[in-house]
């Protein structure tokens, strides 16, 4: 099978379209069209619905698709690991980060490392929700990721790495972070919370911790931005829940109160996450080495388990 066709059909998926994907590809749209006929012969399948809108993958549209960006990213590693032969690792890593977690306070020290020990790596770092993270990481399209441990999930392997609990995080004279060392559930039950969304970790075991007491978390806001969470507690308009190390990282924490959670505490856990059936890169292998030192120092120094 000609990988040029595998290339082109999924740029026309990503595309939405045959036209857009020619544009893109300075390809003839008569010769694309061509090209998704032959794999539709040799596959023996309709792989594209076409209508007015664009194209849209069938069923097994969507099945190779998944493949061929295995297939296109295994060709990249092999030609990346041929031109370097010989010499230190170069080639492109992707990395994913959970927002609101250590993971996003080891990018910085992982981007320096990597350009200190390896110039000849390109590091993609790439902060989002640990289920999107976790089928980037299925389809190929990212190469490991320290997130909160969703697993277990088919096709993502998970390594534990740290385990930490949350606080409270909230302007000073917010009632009841002045009061105290800790904060149990039942006295946040009337603090005005800004967290993100459902889909998050951070809210799903906060919500859980919460329907575990009877309680409803008093939530006035949905914040998935970091600049405005940081922005919105600075201001007093709510009081947030995060990691430690997290809210250190983030918040200027010598103005704010920040208070340990208890009754009960909260725990979240963070992995370092790969493919399972995917061996990493050379380059890949290199970075991952390194992010762990970097996760084992963090610890050393901030504590957590």
């Amino acid at each position: 099978m000609d990988t040029r066709r595998l290339y082109s059909f999924v740029k026309i998926v990503d595309a939405g379209s045959i036209t857009r994907a020619a544009d893109i590809l300075h390809i003839a749209q008569p010769a694309l069209s061509q090209q998704v006929s032959v794999l539709e012969t040799e596959f023996k399948q309709q792989l594209l619905i076409r209508s007015k809108r664009g194209v849209a993958p069938t069923d097994a549209g969507r099945a190779l698709y998944r493949h061929a960006q295995l297939i296109l990213r295994q060709l990249e590693h092999a030609q990346a690991a041929v031109d370097v032969c010989g010499r230190a690792p170069a080639g492109s890593v992707s990395v994913g980060l959970a927002p609101y977690s250590t993971g996003a306070v080891l990018g910085l020290p992982l981007l320096r490392a990597v350009r200190e020990r390896y110039p000849d790596i390109l590091l993609h770092i790439n902060e989002n929700f640990g289920g999107v993270i976790s089928e980037a990481i299925m389809t190929g399209r990212m190469d490991m990721a320290f997130i909160y441990d969703a697993g277990p999930i088919r096709g993502v392997q998970f390594e534990p790495m740290r385990t930490e609990d949350l606080c409270l995080v909230a302007a000073p004279g917010t009632r009841p972070a002045s009061e105290g060392d800790d904060v149990s559930i039942a006295e946040l039950a009337d603090v005005d919370l800004l967290l993100p969304s459902r889909i998050h970790t951070i809210r799903q075991v906060v919500d859980t911790a919460f329907r575990r007491a009877s309680l409803e978390p008093k939530v006035v806001g949905e914040i998935e931005s970091v600049l405005t969470l940081v922005s919105a507690i600075s201001a007093g308009l709510g009081a947030t829940v995060l990691p430690w190390s997290a809210a250190q990282a983030i918040l200027d924490v010598r103005n704010l109160v920040v208070r340990r959670i208890v009754d009960p505490t909260i725990e979240v856990k963070l992995s370092l996450c790969t493919s399972d059936h995917q061996p990493l890169s050379e380059p890949a292998l290199a970075v991952h080495d390194l992010f762990h030192e970097l996760i084992l120092e963090f610890g050393r120094n901030h504590g957590g388990r």
